[in-house]
């Protein structure tokens, strides 16, 4: 399936190298020595070098995929969203640091890596922005590491969409 690049974004393909540049920032990426990325215009088409190989086709799948969010995220961007759930749970982004306060007897500081901006819009909510679809699902991963939301009353950090399947408390 072929990826349609939006106008203000363009491509450079060099051999195995390939250079995506758009209106949010630009990408570097080294194709798997299996796949071949042909432009024609201002379209992409990712294919195996052999037709008969598993392995080239499964991979051309994953290339055609990490190429297509490389242009939507430099075009549009990405964003995830989290939520704290819990009396006295408290997020504080200062700078390139996020400081946390989940119910521990310790402040928790995350670092955010770089091209990953955040915001807090209130003290529950969490608003990671950035054009790498990969780095910001990790950092919204190892966020929620610190205080996964558990099933009986839903505390903890919490995707925006994720939905918590509570349980019933024991019985007497």
């Amino acid at each position: 399936m072929p990826i349609e690049l939006p106008s203000g974004v363009e491509a450079k393909i060099n051999g195995q190298d390939m250079n995506i540049k758009g209106s949010k920032g630009a990408f570097d990426y080294k194709i798997h020595d299996s796949v071949v990325i042909a432009q024609d215009g201002n379209t992409l088409v990712v294919k195996p070098k052999s037709e008969k190989d598993k392995q080239g086709w499964a991979m051309a799948g994953t290339m055609r995929a990490i190429t297509n969010n490389m242009v939507m995220g430099v075009s549009t961007g990405f964003e995830k969203k989290l939520e704290l759930v819990g009396v006295g749970y408290r997020a504080q982004a200062q700078g390139n640091k996020l400081n946390l306060t989940l119910g521990f007897s310790h402040p928790v500081v995350h670092d955010i890596p770089q091209g990953v901006t955040v915001e807090t819009p209130s003290q529950t909510e969490i608003i990671l922005r950035g054009i790498d679809k990969q780095v910001i699902g990790q950092t919204a991963a190892e966020i929620r590491a610190y205080r996964p939301p558990e099933p009986y009353k839903g505390k903890g950090v919490k995707y925006a969409d994720e939905r918590i399947i509570r349980k019933e408390a024991k019985k007497t």
